[in-house]
């Protein structure tokens, strides 16, 4: 087996990842207190998940586009009701469930690059998480361009 680059790990069990964030998520009881579907839950992570793709893509050195996903998601989580805690809790949990992936394909992943884009990876979850608590605590100011995932 050749090795793969963490960002064709990541892009190709974008779903796993997702599952194993739910079931993290769906044992929290201060995140499961609102009673939310599944894509409302979850209908983020398809996008920031590519976003970390992306930006596991781009060349070294440039600087990696905001990521409409996250301040959308910020948006929504405070129109759900959400907190702030909240928010951060969720955020955590995804890198958790970012890791698990890798984890699980150690046998394949290409260990020549393997910690620069885990630090990369935990700079851009970060970068999300800022983006989306900036819409979420100043919402007049930023609007959402996602549509669907409230109802």
């Amino acid at each position: 087996m050749s090795a793969e680059s963490v960002a064709t790990i990541l892009g190709r069990d974008t779903d796993i990842t997702i599952q194993n964030w739910l079931e993290l998520v769906e044992r929290d009881a201060e995140l499961t207190c609102l009673p939310l579907s599944r894509l409302e839950r979850t209908g983020h992570l398809p996008k920031l998940l590519r976003d970390v793709v992306l930006r596991l893509r781009l060349d070294t050195g440039l600087t990696a586009p905001n990521s409409v996903a996250a301040r959308d998601h910020g948006y929504l989580r405070r129109q759900q009701g959400y907190t702030v805690p909240m928010v951060v809790e969720e955020s955590r949990l995804l890198q958790i469930s970012i890791f698990r992936t890798l984890q699980r394909n150690l046998c394949s992943v290409d260990f020549s690059k393997v910690l620069l884009d885990v630090v990369t990876i935990a700079d851009e979850v970060d970068s999300q998480l800022k983006q989306a608590l900036s819409s979420f605590v100043s919402p007049t100011i930023l609007k959402p361009v996602m549509v669907g995932l409230t109802g």
